[in-house]
Parts: structure tokens; C-alpha cells; sequence
């Protein structure tokens, strides 16, 4: 299956309970890359690149988390960049 990249923004109760760190273990353990980042409005904004049905586990397990709760995503394709790794950013 082709590869595709997905840019995503997450709102809801999402930044202090962990989900940047679960979701790159998400991602890890799937063979996506990417990176992930709180954003200064309260949401947390991510690039996923790899098997679009990976992609799509990931999200139901982030969508599983006990401790976030995911009021909305928002989802678009964007341009592959073949990055090689997933990583927890900064602002």
C-alpha cells in the first residue's frame, strides 16, 4: 500500500495528560513518522506519513485514551516528505 501524509490538529482536553509522548509511541510501534507539538491555543497539531490504514489504528488508539479526551480532528493530506523518524516537538 502507498504511503501518504496526514496533517492533523486535535482539540479538546489534550495537552498535560500525556498525549504527545502516547502518541509518538503510537507511532513508533506502527512504523510511522512524523512529528507531533502542542500548539500555544490548547490543541495539539501532528504530521503522520506512512500506511494509511496504520495511520488510522493510530488514531483509534489516541481516540482510546483514558486520560485525553478528543472533543474534534481535523485531518488533511499534505505532500510526503519521507521523514525517517516520528519526534515530540516543541512549540
Amino acid at each position: 500500500m502507498e504511503k501518504v501524509r496526514k496533517h492533523f490538529i486535535f482539540q479538546g482536553y489534550v495537552q498535560g495528560v500525556g498525549f504527545r509522548y502516547r502518541a509518538y509511541r503510537a507511532a513508533e510501534s506502527r512504523g510511522i513518522t512524523g512529528w507531533v507539538r502542542n500548539c500555544w491555543d490548547g490543541s495539539v497539531e501532528m504530521e503522520a506519513e506512512g500506511n494509511p490504514l496504520d495511520i488510522e489504528d493510530m488514531l483509534v488508539a489516541l481516540e482510546k485514551n483514558q486520560w485525553a479526551s478528543i472533543e474534534s480532528i481535523s485531518e488533511k493530506e499534505i505532500p510526503l516528505k519521507n521523514s525517517s523518524s516520528f519526534s515530540i516537538r516543541d512549540y
